[in-house]
């Protein structure tokens, strides 16, 4: 059986995608997993890579934001898979930025809030081994 947790954060994914592509982004990746972090989903919002990190809270919740638990450790985590990202498909010559979608469910009510530009390479932390080719 899965627990209530992921199942929150795979219902939560799925109502960021579908407002994502609601807002005429292209998902091209979900679940990006590499050795130094992962990526929620990895869209394009017309020629713009956009890494985004989904964040779902259920009731009970100690934050009052989903947003909130994007610290930078984990920042830096996503920073590091969308290197990897960026390096496979040879997309360093592409704009890119990372966005956040926060998503509350409550009383089966689920509302959904996109953040685009939610956070810059600045402020993640642990990414001393980011690379990106000269």
């Amino acid at each position: 059986m899965t627990s209530p947790h992921l199942l929150l954060g795979r219902e939560g994914e799925a109502v960021a995608e579908a407002l994502l592509v609601g807002a005429g982004f292209r998902v091209e990746v979900r679940n990006y997993r590499t050795r130094g972090g992962e990526v929620d989903l990895i869209c394009l919002d017309g020629d713009t890579v956009v890494f985004v990190e989904v964040k779902a809270r259920g009731p009970g919740s100690l934050l009052d934001r989903p947003e909130e638990a994007v610290t930078p450790a984990k920042r830096g985590r996503i920073a590091r898979a969308a290197a990897a990202f960026l390096s496979e498909r040879a997309w360093w010559d592409r704009p890119c930025r990372f966005d956040v979608v926060a998503v509350s469910v409550h009383g089966g009510r689920r509302t959904a809030t996109h953040l685009p530009d939610a956070f810059g390479l600045e402020d993640a932390s642990g990414i001393g081994r980011f690379y990106q080719p000269g």
